[in-house]
């Protein structure tokens, strides 16, 4: 009877923790982890180059670090969103650069996670099509088969040498 209260207790302990409506000592802790997630996430995804333009997407603020979330979903697992503005409402290229967003953050995220891209709502003329395209695993593993469409993101998210080394060295986990 004690074991199946303290497994009771435990499990009840975790659901409160993860769904915030338990606000012990964790809660500001975690908080500020998530932040530092955040942040970790930005600095990887604001050097990738605009498809078309030899700007970054940080100079041309189709990422900051505003449009990144990160929420813990687990024991060392994280969602991570992110919400990027196209230049234009008719950029021919939003597609792509969601692409580029989700090769580059597999590659280098340093912890598990599960990753959400969408286009900032109401900033692209078909922004419902082109978020169920960035994030369906089987479109993506398709449009990375395409040599061109390789060729392009690999030019896109390519980095200084130090940084490649770091990213190829760090294990990732897509859920």
């Amino acid at each position: 009877m004690s074991l199946v209260l303290g497994l009771l207790s435990h499990t009840l302990s975790r659901v409160l923790r993860y769904s915030g409506l338990r606000r012990g000592c964790h809660a500001p802790r975690r908080r500020a982890m998530e932040q530092d997630k955040a942040l970790e996430v930005y600095d990887i995804i604001r050097t990738i180059r605009d498809p078309e333009k030899p700007n970054t997407l940080e100079e041309l603020e189709v990422v900051t670090e505003s449009c990144v979330k990160v929420n813990e979903i687990g024991e060392d697992e994280y969602l991570v969103v992110i919400r990027f503005t196209p230049t234009v409402p008719h950029c021919s290229l939003a597609t792509l650069i969601g692409l580029c967003l989700r090769i580059k953050l597999q590659r280098c995220l340093p912890f598990r996670h599960k990753l959400e891209i969408y286009i900032s709502e109401g900033t692209h003329s078909t922004e419902e099509d082109i978020n169920k395209q960035i994030n369906d695993k089987e479109r993506v593993a398709a449009a990375m088969e395409n040599p061109n469409l390789r060729d392009i993101v690999e030019q896109c998210v390519t980095e200084p040498t130090a940084f490649v080394s770091q990213c190829l060295s760090t294990p990732y986990v897509w859920l």
